[in-house]
């Protein structure tokens, strides 16, 4: 008989349960899943990493198989690109040498406008912090990831009343991995150094949105 927690609704019970996101990179070569930390065995999402497709990271739901979201790495640009739900976004540094990053959020929006939401970053000899926070300045999740075991689990905490948003979580997700893996790059990668000197550091402007918020129509893909 199959478990009650196969069903697309029971995913998102147990989610709602719950604000703190596990992620197994262990799991499968080029993928990993994410899953509660009470539930490490029934996947939310499946994350799949590729350096040769135009997305580099495609975050699926592990019910459906639908993309939830794509993160667009940059080889010299320190600056990022993802979609959520088709709605493309940027992950745009506030700094050359600090980790400081912005994005324009949906759902943690208070009105019409999207809200600008900041990242931060922290780290010490075992742990790499990164803190997202909102338009007050308070913090609405962190991801957090072991020095000493990258290639195994990292966490994602949800804090404040949207804790529990499914809208609010699949952002997060699909933002935090992007940054994750940018600042991975930029770690590993002496393009990134040259990308950082001649970058425009800054809060999103108008005329830099572009297609941002545009759906791209490709939010049902099912293909990796």
């Amino acid at each position: 008989m199959a478990s009650s927690t196969d069903s697309p609704d029971a995913h998102q019970d147990l989610l709602a349960s719950s604000s703190t996101l596990q992620i197994d990179w262990s799991w499968k070569k080029w993928q990993s899943r994410v899953s509660l930390a009470s539930e490490p065995s029934n996947p939310i999402y499946i994350i799949h990493y590729s350096a040769w497709r135009s997305s580099h990271i495609i975050v699926k739901s592990a019910s459906s198989g639908t993309t939830i979201g794509t993160g667009t790495l940059h080889a010299i640009s320190i600056n990022a690109d993802y979609t959520v739900h088709g709605r493309k976004g940027k992950l745009k540094a506030l700094k050359r040498w600090k980790t400081e990053y912005t994005h324009l959020s949906d759902a943690y929006a208070t009105g019409s406008s999207p809200a600008t939401m900041r990242w931060t970053s922290s780290s010490n000899f075992r742990t790499w912090d990164f803190i997202c926070l909102d338009e007050q300045q308070m913090p609405v999740a962190k991801f957090s990831a072991n020095w000493w075991a990258i290639k195994n689990t990292a966490s994602i905490e949800f804090l404040g009343p949207k804790a529990t948003s499914e809208a609010a979580r699949d952002e997060i997700v699909v933002t935090g991995l992007t940054l994750f893996n940018c600042m991975v790059l930029r770690v590993n990668n002496l393009g990134s150094l040259f990308g950082a000197v001649f970058a425009r550091p800054g809060p999103i402007k108008e005329g830099e949105q572009g297609e941002i918020g545009k759906k791209t129509g490709d939010e049902t893909r099912k293909d990796v």
